[in-house]
């Protein structure tokens, strides 16, 4: 199934919706006591999904349909319980920073006021960065508790895919020993529009995955070519904590980031960046730098 939080028409407070034929049917339309935000039901467990599951496929008269065209969309997460982010997961994009792959994972978290929405606006003013860099990811959804997984059973912890966008502030990033700041700028995270479960994902290493910048392909890769695998990145996670349901993992982005480039390629005012994951959807950013 898709999901996404959703605003029928463009207007008022967003609502979880199941995504069909270019169609948003609203999740608390279909039962009393259905959840109104995608957290609340990966909390509510196989069960919940069923049940929407269910009520969807009684019927075009479950609920009312509302076209996606002329809807706008909130971020596809609002309330994980937390984002961790995975740098330096592929070769080549360790190599154009200048950065050695470790044996294990990069990890650092992203703040929440970092949430964006696809076609909404970042902005960020010039004073701070003037090296703002584009990212594209595959974002991961825990569905139930991950604690000392085995990678042969990592997947079957995963509830859903989206797509990511992980902006950073380059400059901040090579002076600051940690990495959370520079990535968690007010909408530097922008996900989705779209969720997709894990059954419409057979093998979340075998997807292409892309971004564009101001019409120009600039990442062009498939996640087969992660260091460290979907299934990997949690089981080691695992390992050191519980991985709660609804937590978000930035998976690590491909070659092709602008600050590698000659000449360099950073997000300019009224830039526009898309990023995509072929099977989940694309997602694209707005940017307007403040002076």
């Amino acid at each position: 199934m898709r999901f996404a939080h959703v605003r029928p028409g463009g207007a008022g407070d967003p609502v979880l919706a199941v995504i069909i034929d270019r169609q948003a049917i609203p999740v608390p339309a279909l039962f009393d006591g259905a959840p109104a935000d995608l957290q609340t039901l990966i909390a509510g467990g196989d069960e919940a999904l069923d049940r929407v599951r269910a009520a969807v496929d009684a019927g075009p008269d479950a609920a009312p349909r509302h076209p996606l065209d002329g809807a706008t969309f909130a971020s596809a997460v609002t309330n994980p319980p937390t984002i961790l982010a995975i740098g330096l997961n592929y070769a080549a994009h360790s190599s154009e920073l200048g950065l050695k792959t470790d044996t294990g994972a990069t990890v650092f978290v992203l703040w929440p006021n970092s949430l964006a929405a696809h076609e909404t606006t970042t902005s960020w003013p010039r004073s701070l960065s003037e090296s703002v860099d584009y990212e594209a990811e595959l974002g991961v959804l825990i569905g139930r508790p991950a604690k000392d997984v085995d990678i042969d059973a990592a997947l079957d912890h995963v509830w859903g895919y989206t797509v990511v966008n992980d902006i950073t502030a380059r400059d901040i990033q090579f002076s600051e020993a940690q990495w959370s700041r520079c990535k968690s700028f007010d909408g530097f995270t922008p996900t989705g529009p779209f969720v997709v479960t894990a059954d419409e994902v057979p093998d979340p290493q075998d997807l292409h995955i892309w971004a564009v910048v101001d019409g120009h392909l600039v990442q062009d890769a498939t996640t087969g070519q992660m260091v460290r695998s979907v299934a990997t990145l949690i089981s080691q996670l695992s390992r050191s904590a519980t991985l709660l349901p609804g937590t978000l993992i930035s998976t690590g982005s491909p070659g092709g980031a602008g600050y590698s480039r000659d000449p360099q390629i950073f997000l300019r005012d009224r830039s526009t960046v898309t990023v995509g994951v072929d099977g989940i959807g694309e997602l694209t950013t707005h940017c307007r730098i403040l002076d």
